[in-house]
């Protein structure tokens, strides 16, 4: 791009992304504020409104935060396969938040909502290559050891809490799909074993539980 057109941009706040005379059939920028969730409700696949204390929000609401600390602790860690792991789960619970954001009763599933059986033999197959290059494991663990170790049970402890959300749902009467509990429980045994192997791999002691320390 020559000065004089660089200039044309700037001037008047267009760029090449923006540029009037793009395609006009080209995707708009997503508005990031609508204000359909100023009264309290907020809707779900398909449009249908529920209030934001239902436990369908709570549901989907506590996979969306586990995937932020997943986040976190994979900028915390510098172990290559347990970042693409990580990766894999991250969209994997995209997945997961999706398909609890649907209510099937009002609309129909999209196949890219649904956990398959392929996904959670990724997760168990993890499970197990960690899993073999750690010691064996005689007392309880606590959280800790180093950063990357203790944001991993943190991640552990809110995907527990997803789970008993998820089963909250279904004491509501909602369809849960065997998969995607499957799936949630595996993701905290992942989520241990990666903690302790954050320990384990950068040589630092692991913290076990000592009953007479609190007593």
């Amino acid at each position: 791009m020559n000065r004089r057109a660089r200039t044309y941009y700037y001037r008047w706040g267009a760029s090449p992304i923006n540029h009037p005379l793009k395609k006009q059939n080209e995707m708009k920028k997503s508005i990031i504020y609508t204000g359909g969730g100023d009264k309290g409700t907020t809707a779900l696949v398909g449009g249908f409104r529920v209030p934001k204390t239902h436990p369908r929000l709570e549901a989907y609401g506590t996979i969306d935060e586990l995937n932020s600390h997943i986040g976190l602790l994979m900028a915390e860690t510098d172990d290559p396969e347990t970042i693409d792991t990580l990766r894999f789960v991250q969209h994997k619970l995209f997945t997961v938040g999706s398909y609890l954001a649907t209510d099937p009763t009002k609309t129909d599933f999209r196949i890219e909502s649904r956990v398959t059986p392929e996904a959670i033999q990724r997760i168990e197959s993890a499970i197990d290559r960690i899993d073999g290059q750690l010691p064996r494991l005689n007392a309880f663990v606590l959280p800790g050891g180093n950063r990357a170790s203790a944001q991993a049970h943190v991640c552990r402890t809110v995907c527990r809490r997803a789970e008993r959300c998820i089963y909250r749902l279904t004491e509501t009467g909602a369809e849960v799909e065997e998969p995607v509990l499957i799936f949630m429980n595996r993701l905290s045994d992942l989520l241990f074993v990666i903690g302790r192997n954050e320990c384990v791999r950068r040589g630092d002691d692991e913290i076990i539980w000592d009953s007479k320390e609190g007593a």
